[in-house]
């Protein structure tokens, strides 16, 4: 019987793919940056990015029904509890890569930081045995195109909004 063996990196992948879940930790972000910079546009940004991304990667999985890792292969075990639902793409990294995306647009020097982390929280889900590695891209995939669609959306409101104050000439 092939066992796991424990890991000091195992807490960290765990972790990561704990702060991953719902977009808690983009949310939480998001919330702290509202408050600092008394900007209610940038949590309605964000979670609205974070909703749609787990949304529409919730249809694919339905879609696609791509089977987890441990579901075909006995060992290794995985390291969290099995999610339920199909595999394809990382609803973790979907969300994590359209919340980065969305926070980029607003923290433009942050923008390494934020694909950083949500890098690490996507590989935390193949790390963690719940994912394959196409998942993940999937959710990258995935992610930054919800990321851009609400950064367009958020550049389309202020662009409407900066002409209605520009007076017209002549």
């Amino acid at each position: 019987m092939v066992h796991h063996r424990w890991h000091p990196l195992d807490d960290v992948f765990v972790w990561l793919t704990r702060i991953g879940t719902w977009g808690a930790v983009w949310l939480l972000l998001a919330v702290g940056l509202a408050v600092v910079w008394r900007r209610a546009s940038l949590l309605i940004a964000v979670a609205l990015a974070d909703v749609a991304a787990d949304s529409l990667a919730g249809a694919l999985k339905a879609a696609t029904q791509v089977e987890r890792p441990p579901l075909r292969y006995v060992h290794p075990k995985a390291l969290v509890s099995l999610p339920s639902g199909s595999s394809f793409p990382s609803g973790h990294t979907a969300t994590s890569f359209a919340c980065a995306t969305v926070l980029s647009f607003f923290v433009p020097r942050a923008a390494p930081a934020f694909y950083l982390l949500a890098l690490a929280i996507g590989f935390s889900r193949i790390y963690v045995g719940v994912h394959w590695p196409l998942d993940v891209l999937g959710g990258i995939v995935l992610g930054v195109a919800v990321g851009l669609a609400v950064t367009a959306l958020l550049r389309r409101g202020a662009g409407r909004r900066l002409s209605a104050r520009r007076p017209r000439r002549g």
